[in-house]
């Protein structure tokens, strides 16, 4: 038996390792190399997002997948990753931490800000992001749902100095 096999899309000999397990094909591995499926895959998912995107999202909200994240999360593995996550994040972003507390300062002691409705849509509720265009002025902040905030974003990026 053979030890290595060529990849039909890119022409290169590589050891059976590098090709994917298919016990339909003669020597039970794919005719096509690990590097070139993961591309074709990729290729497939930038080319039908939108698909793939609706998919996830039914897919996340299966009640046994919630119900698992769920119990994942009030579990001490998933509070120590939730937990040693969230210190990877502020480790990250120093800045943006540092204006998040002073805001949550100034909001605590009604000192300067006072907590507003949704400047984009109105919306009223206990749930405003406090969203910084800049974070080296860390209390010029706008008050956005989540919804606005996200769409905020995704038309324009990340703030500055962030």
């Amino acid at each position: 038996m053979c030890d290595s096999k060529k990849c039909f899309k890119c022409e290169v000999d590589k050891p059976l390792s590098e090709f994917y397990k298919h016990k339909m094909m003669a020597d039970g591995h794919l005719n096509k190399c690990k590097d070139c499926a993961r591309s074709d895959v990729r290729q497939n998912r930038d080319k039908n997002l939108d698909y793939y995107r609706e998919y996830d999202k039914q897919r996340a909200n299966n009640p046994n997948r919630v119900l698992s994240r769920l119990q994942y999360a009030e579990s001490e593995d998933g509070k120590k990753s939730q937990s040693d996550a969230q210190k990877r994040w502020i480790e990250r972003n120093l800045i943006k931490r540092a204006a998040q507390t002073m805001v949550g300062n100034y909001l605590r002691t009604r000192k300067h800000l006072v907590k507003e409705n949704c400047e984009s849509c109105g919306a009223t509720g206990l749930r405003l992001d406090k969203h910084h265009d800049d974070y080296s002025k860390p209390l010029d902040v706008r008050f956005l749902c989540c919804k606005c905030h996200s769409a905020w974003h995704k038309e324009n990026g990340e703030g500055l100095n962030g």
